[in-house]
């Protein structure tokens, strides 16, 4: 009888799992959001139409399998992330002051930010905004750097060749 082993373990290869952390992630955004403190869910829920509102095109996808949204179409366009939700294994929300929920830009080195309300604070490229409760919230504000966004992306849609 002839026994099968995989590849990697006759080379000592090792075997690429594909990670689930970038899935369509509407389900786990929304598990996620149960989890969270009240004002946080109530921001997050309020934030989360306005990006979909404003971002019609952008798919809503669940990073680092923490229910965390980020929404992309051509490339990243931007996230949402909860203060109590650490940004990484060894970040623990005691250790570090919560800046309230993050509104991110991942193109937010390309936006005119002409009101300076976007927050580099030291990154090159991601420009942040926090809200620390609900009445924080400037609906115009926020569509208005959202569809500022949204055309950013599309200067990164891929052209089309001419035959």
């Amino acid at each position: 009888m002839l026994l099968s082993f995989p590849r990697a373990r006759l080379t000592g290869m090792k075997t690429r799992k594909k990670p689930e952390t970038l899935r369509p992630g509407s389900e786990i955004v929304e598990e996620a959001m149960l989890r969270l403190p009240t004002p946080e869910r109530v921001m997050m829920r309020r934030l989360r139409s306005l990006v979909q509102e404003c971002l019609p095109k952008a798919s809503e996808l669940a990073y680092y399998g923490l229910g965390v949204p980020f929404y992309r179409h051509n490339r990243l366009i931007c996230f949402l992330w909860p203060p109590s939700i650490g940004w990484g294994p060894k970040d623990s929300t005691k250790s570090r002051k919560p800046k309230g929920l993050t509104l991110g830009f991942c193109q937010g080195n390309l936006m005119s930010n002409e009101g300076g309300h976007l927050l580099a604070e030291g990154r090159k490229q991601i420009y942040c905004m926090y809200f620390n409760k609900p009445a924080d919230i400037d609906e115009a504000l926020v569509k208005s750097l959202l569809f500022e966004a949204g055309l950013i992306d599309e200067t990164f849609a891929k052209k089309k060749r001419k035959r």
